[in-house]
């Protein structure tokens, strides 16, 4: 898979509803959840980055949201990273995405306890609670919009319990025109370094063969390294990466 192709189908598998496409960046907002759906995507240069960055901030003032841009590490951000620069844009949570053909998983990886994982088309509300806890932001209104994100990309969901029954891990499996994207991987506090986190990596990408899925890509945060030897172990490799930048607060000057 080319950045290209994977950056569409990363803007399809987590679809802000609020966005507007100028042509070479497409503006998203979701009331402030994530990132990823708050954020510029610049997915072709502008004719003039400066313009750009002057519309794109009224964009996101109008909806009461800082500006941010999903900056991917390619000739293409030159001028706009050298703008952001200018203008004192922040550099935070570099990501890296790592992708990997369809196909069996690596004998080494095959575990027994597999077949205890839940699989659904949908999240339940255990699912959704234990995600939320570990990478949410925000109480049930931010959830619910999270959840509308959610139900916007056909997905397989999978959900592994602990020998006491309690949820232990989650993750998500999006379903992009062949393709499928590792979201969502979350493990509860009291269960990680046990293994759960890998039971649902493995159980997601055999459904996604079972479906048919020929590629599958996924996203990391650079420093996150116990997640990252979990995804090179399963046969992921990096592909590129992006981070985020952001516009400081201006601070309204006052009369005191």
């Amino acid at each position: 898979m080319s950045l290209a192709l994977i950056e569409e189908l990363m803007d399809r598998a987590w679809p802000a509803p609020d966005r507007e496409d100028t042509g070479a960046w497409v503006m998203r907002a979701a009331g402030g959840v994530t990132q990823r759906a708050n954020s510029v995507w610049p997915k072709e240069q502008a004719d003039d980055h400066e313009s750009a960055v002057r519309a794109a901030r009224q964009w996101y003032r109008s909806r009461r949201l800082p500006l941010i841009f999903q900056v991917f590490d390619d000739e293409r951000s030159t001028g706009l990273n050298a703008v952001l620069d200018a203008q004192q844009f922040t550099r935070q949570s570099e990501t890296l995405i790592m992708v990997r053909p369809g196909g069996t998983l690596p004998g080494a990886r095959r575990d027994d306890r597999a077949n205890d994982v839940e699989i659904s088309e949908e999240p339940s509300e255990e699912w959704l609670r234990l995600w939320w806890s570990v990478d949410g932001r925000g109480g049930d209104a931010e959830l619910d919009i999270a959840r509308k994100i959610l139900a916007s990309c056909p997905s397989i969901y999978a959900l592994v319990r602990d020998d006491d029954g309690a949820p232990a891990a989650v993750g998500r499996l999006a379903l992009v025109d062949g393709k499928g994207g590792i979201y969502c991987m979350a493990t509860g506090s009291g269960h990680r370094r046990q293994g759960f986190g890998r039971q649902v990596l493995d159980a997601l990408l055999e459904a996604g063969g079972h479906r048919g899925v020929a590629e599958f890509w996924l996203l990391v945060m650079a420093s996150n390294t116990g997640a990252r030897a979990l995804y090179e172990g399963a046969g992921f490799a990096e592909q590129g990466r992006y981070l985020y930048r952001q516009a400081r607060p201006q601070r309204a000057l006052s009369g005191c």
